[in-house]
């Protein structure tokens, strides 16, 4: 294998300025550099990152703790987080934990300076005295859920505000008996977009009977289904339905055509999350669609900020948000 020497020596310049480029130092001569260049692609020197991160201090890892992998907003937001993670020369260390509290606490014990140099999570179940002292020793940030009121930095959207643009669309498309999909008082984010759906509903006066709120312990397809299933069987069905993730709907469209309704000419849906399937399916998803990839860069900056002595007051980054009209509620 090649080594520093190998490469100055062909180059024509020191050892420190062919450890200045590669690692990516500003102040070397724009020649020197093209040599040098010149010289790491003939020799095909590749450099040692372990040996560079023991000198950092650092291990080359960052964690990212998600609820499941199979649910595709999470699998894309993993990619995102990995993508930019590659960035900072950091390797991603994922673990998922099915959104239950034992698992997500034993995850965050396994944690450490030793094994990581940052950790973003995306919590589902744990209690604010979990993360209030920080368990993990290295710098965190979370994702998704605010309920927790800790001192830990987090990246997200506004859950409150999207759901009211859901609504308000679906509103304006003419529907006034709107259901909603994805009620768990276990789950910030879903308390969030039902709030935003109420008042959605109350700028215009529109009541929302208790049986219209359909909650979801899970949320994937069949729960999707299983709870279009019970609107649709009520005396009074709604007219469009609006749900707190694309599975949901996607479950809920099909339970919907089961059942000989046509999407969206008898009962429109809205998801959330825009992931990559929304786009394809049939009817296409009308869906909320957070800016995933500003999102996991976002995480990992605060991640490299803090892990390179950042100590200002914790932040709370507002991430961008569309919402992606497609022909589940204009056909």
């Amino acid at each position: 294998m090649a080594t520093l020497k190998d490469v100055a020596e062909l180059a024509g310049v020191s050892v420190k300025t062919v450890s200045n480029v590669v690692n990516g130092y500003s102040f070397v001569k724009p020649e020197n550099e093209r040599k040098v260049r010149e010289a790491l692609a003939a020799t095909g020197y590749k450099p040692n990152v372990g040996a560079r991160n023991l000198r950092r201090g650092r291990t080359g890892f960052i964690a990212l703790m998600v609820p499941e992998l199979s649910i595709p907003y999470f699998g894309e937001l993993a990619g995102g987080v990995i993508t930019a993670a590659h960035t900072h020369d950091w390797s991603v260390l994922i673990e998922q934990t099915q959104g239950m509290r034992d698992p997500e606490v034993a995850t965050l014990a396994s944690l450490g300076p030793h094994m990581v140099d940052g950790a973003i999570i995306s919590p589902e179940a744990l209690l604010t005295d979990d993360l209030t002292h920080n368990p993990t020793g290295v710098p965190m940030v979370l994702l998704g859920e605010h309920a927790l009121d800790v001192p830990i930095d987090h990246v997200g959207i506004d859950n409150v505000q999207a759901a009211r643009i859901a609504v308000r669309h679906l509103i304006s498309m003419g529907r006034n008996r709107i259901a909603v999909i994805g009620q768990n008082p276990d789950r910030g984010t879903a308390t969030q977009r039902l709030a935003g759906y109420h008042d959605a509903l109350n700028e215009v006066g529109l009541t929302c009977p208790p049986e219209y709120v359909a909650p979801a312990v899970r949320y994937h397809h069949r729960d999707g289904a299983e709870a279009m299933a019970r609107l649709l069987a009520l005396p009074e069905a709604p007219d469009a339905v609006f749900c707190f993730n694309d599975m949901l709907a996607h479950g809920a469209v099909r339970a919907a055509a089961e059942r000989g309704y046509h999407v969206p000419q008898d009962i429109a849906v809205v998801g959330f999350d825009n992931t990559e399937h929304s786009k394809y399916s049939l009817p296409s998803l009308t869906t909320i669609a957070p800016d995933k990839a500003a999102l996991a860069k976002a995480a990992v900056n605060l991640i490299h900020e803090r892990s390179n002595g950042d100590s200002s007051p914790v932040q709370d980054v507002q991430i961008p948000f569309t919402l992606e009209v497609r022909e589940s509620t204009t056909g």
